[in-house]
């Protein structure tokens, strides 16, 4: 929905809707840049595409050439996964795949599969390589969606004014500031809170997106595969989408909130049961009882 843009761009990539807001309409140079960069981005992670990277490697291992954004990705997956002790991994497609979120979206979830709890050892990464030891299915949905915000706004560097990149709810702002609801999990026509976001990030995940079944959703717990259940809604602020996309993955887990907070991001999240904690000095103002304040 429009904030008040004057021109505003609507499209579909990566399974989710996009909207850039601009003070002027982009050019159609500008668009075919983005454009590219999405289509880069897909091809190279989608687990989707039986044409992909990710999709080749998992099938039988081995190397390829190393996607420009893989060093910078699990650089990060690293510290997530040492924040929470091991709950969040990239290779938790495995896991996701069993629980019926696979390629085909059959939906039909089998037993739980834990994520191969030795990742760093099976996927290893130099500045020109990507190597996969062993079959296995990478999913970067830990933050991907935060990174490929974070590139699209990056290649219109060029866009005069305020720009606005939105991939339905994980978005960035430049040169201004957007009021931004936070959606209340159970009530969507509601929101738990409001925050300002000025030349920054926010991102948010929910439990009740990505759902199916009975009790099924996409945040699983890589160490055992099966669905996280205290929290069902995280939001986070930082300077950039792919931080605010990993923390606001990191805050469903034990050490989220150590590591946002190590990161300087700020953060929201709502339990299962409507309870709502938020961090230390987060700039702006939750409408339901809130947990201490960190």
């Amino acid at each position: 929905m429009s904030r008040g843009a004057a021109s505003v761009w609507r499209f579909d990539a990566i399974g989710t809707r996009w909207e850039i807001e601009s003070a002027t309409a982009l050019t159609e140079r500008q668009r075919e840049r983005v454009r590219a960069v999405v289509d880069r981005f897909d091809a190279e992670w989608s687990r989707f595409r039986d044409d992909s990277v990710v999709r080749r490697l998992g099938a039988r291992g081995g190397s390829a050439p190393a996607p420009a954004d893989a060093a910078d990705m699990l650089a990060v997956y690293r510290e997530l996964s040492a924040a929470t002790g091991g709950a969040v991994n990239p290779l938790v497609g495995g896991s996701l795949e069993a629980a019926g979120y696979d390629a085909a979206l059959t939906l039909r979830p089998g037993a739980p599969v834990p994520a191969p709890a030795d990742w760093e050892r099976m996927l290893e990464c130099t500045a020109s390589v990507l190597t996969l030891r062993a079959p296995a299915t990478i999913d970067v949905g830990a933050l991907g969606k935060g990174r490929l915000v974070d590139l699209v706004a990056a290649v219109l560097h060029d866009v005069p004014g305020r720009l606005v990149v939105d991939a339905s709810g994980d978005l960035a702002v430049r040169g201004g500031g957007i009021r931004v609801g936070l959606e209340h999990p159970y009530h969507p026509s509601r929101a738990i809170g409001v925050v300002e976001v000025a030349d920054a990030a926010l991102c948010a995940s929910a439990t009740n997106r990505r759902s199916w079944g009975a009790g099924l959703h996409h945040v699983l717990d890589a160490r055992t595969g099966a669905p996280v259940r205290t929290w069902v809604a995280t939001w986070a602020l930082a300077a950039d989408a792919m931080h605010a996309d990993a923390a606001a993955t990191a805050l469903f887990f034990d050490g989220g909130p150590r590591l946002a907070d190590r990161w300087g991001v700020h953060w929201v999240r709502m339990s299962t049961d409507g309870r709502a904690e938020r961090s230390h000095g987060f700039p702006g103002e939750l409408f339901t009882l809130t947990g201490p304040g960190r």
